[in-house]
């Protein structure tokens, strides 16, 4: 009788997919050269040539390895990496990203410190090569049943490195001189300037050029960037839950998490329910 071969395909890895991200045309092509010789069996799935594209692309293609260059048009490669962290699929391992830097070596060390990986630009070969090593043993090493519960939970180290590295945006906000005490903010369409006190606002989320200031009884509008408006506010009291929403803390009564790791949190003085993103998550851990 004849016999027939065990089915080895499950044991065969798949090729690691990446997504380049890089404005410069011969930048680019230059990366991409380089990243074939340096690993053969790498498969490039996706381009783009600037910030919002290359969320669209990671998300859409959700490639294992992220090459995204430090300044982009539309937003910087680390508002992109947490814009696509915020929005992968939970039950899908983080990807591994790479930053492509011109920064000086004050940069770069803060990048080593953050032990997260970097490549200068122009490309050098050799770094390249030490750095394809590295994320390969990184993809061999991981577990993706493991990961995805982790991630989902806030406590992938990838989520502690970019809070870092996101500096006054993430957790690692450092308390202002003095903390805004009052905001001017426009009502009935702009018509009425209205103070508010910070004391008294729920959250804040961006709405394109705007932030919305959401109190208990009413909603303003200021003329400014959340990033802009972050390293004002009492880190202490205001907490970065998502990355177009701040929340008071003493505004929320409960958070709910589902099963798939997803976080919403419930508010006292208003009806809408705020969305956690994986990065943020952890906070909301039971003591």
């Amino acid at each position: 009788m004849p016999t027939v071969p065990a089915d080895t395909s499950h044991d065969t890895p798949l090729p690691a997919r990446a997504l380049l991200a890089e404005d410069e045309p011969l930048l680019a092509q230059a990366l991409a050269a380089e990243l074939a010789r340096a690993w053969p069996g790498l498969q490039v799935v996706a381009r783009a040539e600037d910030g919002p594209g290359a969320v669209e692309q990671a998300l859409a293609h959700l490639p294992d390895l992220l090459f995204l260059d430090i300044r982009m048009p539309g937003c910087s490669g680390l508002e992109a990496a947490q814009a696509i962290v915020e929005d992968w699929p939970a039950v899908r391992p983080l990807p591994l990203i790479v930053f492509v830097t011109a920064y000086d070596q004050y940069a770069l060390q803060a990048f080593e410190a953050a032990a997260v990986d970097y490549v200068l630009k122009p490309v050098a070969p050799a770094r390249l090569a030490a750095t394809c090593q590295r994320l390969q043993a990184m993809l061999r090493a991981r577990s993706p049943v493991a990961d995805a519960p982790l991630a989902a939970a806030g406590g992938d180290p990838l989520m502690e490195r970019l809070r870092a590295l996101l500096g006054p945006a993430g957790l690692t906000q450092a308390a202002p001189a003095e903390p805004l005490q009052v905001i001017a903010a426009s009502s009935a369409g702009g018509a009425v300037v209205q103070m508010v006190p910070v004391q008294d606002v729920v959250y804040f989320e961006a709405a394109d050029k705007y932030v919305r200031v959401l109190t208990a009884e009413a909603e303003h509008l200021i003329r400014t960037s959340l990033r802009e408006l972050l390293p004002r506010l009492d880190p202490a009291r205001f907490w970065q839950v998502h990355r177009g929403t701040v929340v008071q803390v003493q505004a929320v009564e409960r958070a709910l998490r589902d099963e798939a790791g997803r976080v919403q949190l419930v508010l006292r003085q208003r009806p809408e329910r705020l969305a956690v993103s994986r990065l943020y998550a952890g906070r909301f851990k039971g003591m």
